[in-house]
């Protein structure tokens, strides 16, 4: 079971470098080009089963441009979400490392809650779309933490995944998830790591 784990397109924080997180903001102009152009690259390519998103409002957009030129619908998955950056939401980059240098911003999830809640996510798409071909559209630090859990690469080391830069895991017959690839680059998989 694999499952290309895609980052939403852009939006006008993104744009400016403001933290989103669970902050709901919709995709630009740009972001909206950036999902129709990857439709048409996947359309191409065929062979995809299901769409399924986090149910912010630029993950669901970027969805649903990508399931209308599939003929798939786009289907909801809560744990999909982006990480809670807490109190630094809506601040810069910058502005929150100047308040926070060691990024421990108040109320934010932390690196565990993440990658469970990611992994559980995972194992309920992959055992509603048995051996189907399934995207996933997330977000960018969500991604990077599953990754940095299933790898077991430190999260600082695994690359920032860029605006519908696409992942790819992979779910063996034990239940291990792999990483496969990581924001457009092949990953050569370790062990993986098994959850109960």
């Amino acid at each position: 079971m694999r499952i290309a784990l895609i980052r939403h397109g852009q939006t006008d924080w993104n744009l400016s470098g403001r933290m989103q997180g669970r902050t709901d903001i919709p995709l630009n102009a740009t972001g909206r080009e950036q999902a129709s152009d990857l439709a048409e690259r996947l359309s191409r390519a065929g062979g995809l089963d299901a769409v399924v998103t986090s149910p912010l409002l630029r993950a669901r957009q970027t969805a649903e441009i990508l399931a209308e030129r599939l003929g798939l619908e786009a289907v909801t998955c809560e744990g999909l979400v982006e990480r809670s950056f807490g109190d630094a939401e809506g601040l810069s980059h910058s502005v929150a490392l100047e308040h926070w240098p060691s990024r421990q911003y108040p109320s934010m999830e932390g690196h565990d809650e993440v990658a469970e809640r990611g992994v559980s996510a995972l194992d309920r798409i992959a055992d509603q779309f048995r051996n189907g071909r399934v995207i996933a559209v997330t977000h960018g630090s969500f991604i990077r933490h599953l990754l940095a859990d299933i790898s077991g690469l430190p999260a600082d080391e695994v690359p920032r995944a860029e605006n519908l830069a696409i992942s790819e895991v992979e779910r063996d017959e034990s239940g291990t998830w792999h990483v496969r690839s990581i924001a457009g680059r092949a990953w050569e998989p370790g062990e993986g790591i098994r959850r109960a």
